[in-house]
């Protein structure tokens, strides 16, 4: 966007009043981004300029300036950083890698081709279609560029890494950076892996003369595969810019931004209906807004699509309901103060009684099947018990020695049968069982060896168990069980609080039970509209956990509970989910 001069329109300091306005619009825009450092970005007596200009394509963009540096800008009312801003804050938006030789093309006007990226060891970030993203180069962590994403990470890894990855909008270098104090970026080591470090990890590429050549091939092909939407970026001047300046820097005219904004009407149309006709329930009344979008619209978009509000012509949820109650579908009322819920559903109207389920697409099956994103059914987890060494000679009549690992009921039918074949059952009282050396020392303390001579069945079975080790058994739809000692342990939601005073739900042990983070991750952050991001779980060697901004308990229950189909005993932290009318 920032590739050619742009020209000034005007050049005002800020106004007390717009100074918090922005302040407000940056907290929106950058939740992750805590009251400080809002106040920092945005400070309260500093000298902050407005400066309004046209782009070379003739885009309209207003330009925050602070310190005699641009540190955000707007478009179309939408706020994005400038790299001085990111240098001082690099994990505001998710960050993909490239490598030097590509930063060239970036400020030459080019937008990043997918085969240019470096696919990290932790995988890339994940990220949905239309996203705010910021790219850097190997090595360090500083961006120097910001772009939006093309496709879903899902989408980027399906296609091969081959395409268009992220439509650019500002980069080190370009015109907007050069009308600061021209600065370069900081050395931010990477968070996992130095770039010495690169070519000694597993599945990553030798940063040599060779890899030099093959990168620019790959680039090249990568030109050539989007080579109108280059010739777009470099080679189109002013004069053949479009005269409705309100496109804005994405790369879209009006016309296939008015298509894509009529097909995601017909998908929030769809959606609506679907959810309604087949997941609504009138016990489900009165059922928060969010709840419905969340839990109910999300799950019915079809296979291969998004669902994204914001682009459509509604904008918000509110409006779309407000429309849907003109025409008597729904009723809504604010049952607490700022929080909407539907409270009547008119299951007769006509749109719903005619609504058609849309059939699976004829390719999602085969897409699927080829795919790691196989439909997810719940393992079967059985408790079991091991044998340790203090209880071998109770069990080894019955052919189990030392590490055995036994269900619940056939440690049942063992001790039965050892007690009757040892003629251990009180003659005088049936429901007693007599007390031999062997069970003495297997079942009793050493403080009741000489006081306790017999046990009731209850109490004899109940003893034994908590004398053998637990274990448990997992097994997953056409695999073979997997055995392992101790407690298979719960899925863990908690809530953090971080610096900023904001809430982040965190969610632990997700792969115990067959569950991909990163794909939960990914439905959390489309279903939530907020940011997700999957790190290291600490304390635990080779787990990971996801973490959501906000208190998210409620649409993580849902999706384990009833889409996943996981038994509740196995989920901990439920209770934390906000109460209605409570902000999250």
């Amino acid at each position: 966007m920032f590739a050619k001069a742009f020209r000034v329109k005007s050049n005002t300091a800020i106004k007390g009043s717009d100074r918090r306005k922005l302040r407000a619009d940056v907290t929106t825009a950058f939740p992750t981004l805590g009251t400080d450092q809002v106040s920092e970005l945005v400070p309260g007596k500093e000298e902050l300029n407005i400066v309004k200009l046209y782009a070379y394509k003739g885009d309209a963009v207003t330009v925050y300036v602070s310190g005699g540096n641009p540190i955000l800008f707007e478009l179309e009312k939408n706020l994005y950083p400038t790299v001085y801003t990111l240098w001082s804050y690099p994990d505001l938006l998710p960050t993909f890698t490239t490598w030097p030789l590509v930063l060239e093309k970036l400020v030459g006007g080019a937008d990043l081709m997918l085969p240019g990226l470096v696919m990290p060891p932790a995988g890339l970030p994940q990220v949905q279609k239309g996203d705010l993203c910021a790219i850097s180069l190997v090595g360090n962590r500083a961006p120097v560029a910001i772009g939006v994403a093309a496709m879903s990470t899902a989408e980027m890894l399906t296609s091969g890494l081959k395409g268009r990855g992220f439509s650019v909008l500002h980069t080190y270098q370009d015109h907007l950076w050069r009308s600061g104090n021209k600065s370069s970026p900081p050395s931010i080591a990477p968070l996992a892996l130095d770039s010495a470090d690169l070519s000694e990890e597993k599945g990553s590429v030798q940063v040599d003369s060779t890899l030099q050549g093959d990168m620019r091939h790959m680039i090249l092909e990568g030109e050539e595969e989007n080579g109108e939407a280059h010739q777009a970026c470099e080679e189109k001047s002013l004069s053949e810019a479009p005269e409705d300046t309100s496109t804005g820097g994405l790369n879209q005219d009006s016309t296939d931004s008015k298509t894509l904004q009529e097909q995601m009407d017909e998908l929030l149309q769809q959606c609506f209906l679907h959810a309604l006709k087949c997941r609504v329930k009138k016990a489900d009344l009165p059922l928060l807004t969010s709840t419905f979008l969340g839990c109910h619209m999300f799950s019915c978009c079809p296979e291969g699509r998004q669902l994204d509000i914001k682009k459509s012509s509604y904008k918000k949820l509110s409006k779309f309901l407000q429309q849907m109650q003109q025409e008597q579908i729904i009723q809504v009322k604010e049952l607490s103060k700022g929080v909407e819920s539907i409270v009547a559903v008119d299951w007769k109207h006509p749109r719903i009684t005619s609504f058609v389920i849309p059939e699976p697409s004829p390719t999602s099956q085969t897409i699927q099947e080829g795919s790691r994103e196989q439909p997810y059914h719940p393992p079967d987890i059985k408790p079991l018990y091991c044998v340790p060494a203090s209880m071998t000679l109770l069990f080894q009549e019955s052919g189990h020695k030392k590490g055995s690992f036994l269900e619940g009921s056939e440690v049942r039918t063992i001790i039965i049968n050892y007690a009757k074949k040892n003629d251990l059952v009180d003659a005088d009282n049936k429901n007693l069982v007599k007390l031999d050396p062997i069970l003495c020392d297997c079942i009793l303390e050493k403080n009741e060896q000489h006081i306790v001579m017999k046990l009731p069945w209850d109490s004899l079975l109940t003893r034994c168990l908590e004398k053998l080790q637990p274990a448990y058994q997992v097994t997953f739809p056409g695999q073979e069980p997997i055995v392992k000692k101790g407690k298979i342990c719960p899925i863990d939601i908690t809530l953090a609080q971080r610096a900023s005073n904001k809430k982040v739900t965190v969610v632990r042990n997700l792969e115990a039970y067959g569950l991909d983070p990163y794909s939960v991750a990914a439905i959390l952050q489309q279903r939530c509209q907020a940011s997700t991001t999957v790190t290291s779980a600490p304390g635990a060697k080779d787990s990971l956990q996801v973490q959501i901004q906000g208190n998210q308990v409620h649409h993580l229950g849902w999706l384990l509970l009833e889409e996943y189909q996981l038994p509740r005993k196995h989920i901990q932290g439920l209770e934390k989910a906000p109460k209605p009318g409570k902000k999250k």
